[in-house]
């Protein structure tokens, strides 16, 4: 694996595997086991907002892990104010903080006031998108073959690696931004002759939506297929 960029909730690696391994540990980034907001119980709610928007929002907020919690577990956030302005996910109290106090929930006026209780529980994202981690996706590394006069206007566009082999220039797509199609575009536009070969290794990006770290979803993911191949295995044989 070769890192390409990194950074708080967000990685990009590029690493020599096949499409259909790293689509199933995409997948399985759905099965890791994230606290949510299941339900809302709202006693007092003086803002614009409907009832049902109110809770909605709530629950897709997104909160930091417990290891204390399981799926057999609940927890309870509480929330009440009465102050004018905006009122933000930092003003949910309980046991389980959320990922980012800054989340805007709903604005009260002078004299609103709003009371509830939220109660969390863990779930996977193929149950619904508020368990959900992050995200992951993938694309093909790419080498375009082309003259050196186009490569050298590639490279004023782009920091791209350029190559030379018998007399040609290859252009190695392997950025964090894929360029390849808009390289084929150019080059039709200008009436150039290029070869675009696909490669075997994948330009991976992981992030996180901040319940966990974007290593822990890849690492989870992949233990969560490892188990699930494990028990077909074992009722094949």
């Amino acid at each position: 694996m070769e890192l390409i960029e990194k950074k708080e909730n967000s990685i990009v690696f590029k690493a020599d595997i096949e499409d259909s391994l790293a689509n199933a540990i995409r997948r399985y980034v759905n099965q890791i086991p994230i606290l949510a907001i299941d339900e809302v119980e709202i006693s007092k709610n003086g803002s614009a907002l409907y009832d049902e928007s109110l809770a909605h929002r709530i629950g897709l907020i997104p909160l930091k892990m417990d290891k204390t919690m399981s799926e057999k577990t609940t927890a309870v956030l509480k929330l009440a104010s009465n102050k004018e302005g905006m009122i933000k996910s930092e003003e949910l109290k309980g046991s389980i903080e959320p990922a980012f106090k800054e989340i805007p929930i709903t604005y009260l006026n002078k004299g609103q006031e709003v009371e509830l209780l939220a109660y969390v529980r863990a779930g996977k994202g193929i149950e619904h998108v508020k368990f959900s981690p992050g995200l992951m996706f993938y694309r093909h590394v790419y080498e375009i073959v082309s003259s050196k006069n186009f490569a050298e206007k590639i490279k004023q566009l782009y920091n791209c690696k350029i190559t030379e082999k018998s007399g040609k220039a290859i252009i190695i797509d392997d950025g964090k931004e894929e360029i390849t199609d808009v390289i084929e575009g150019l080059a039709d536009r200008l009436k150039e002759k290029i070869e675009i070969n696909q490669k075997n290794n994948l330009i991976i990006s992981l992030e996180s939506f901040g319940q966990i770290s974007v290593k822990d979803i890849f690492i989870k993911s992949v233990e969560a297929l490892k188990k699930d191949l494990t028990e077909i295995s074992k009722k094949i044989k």
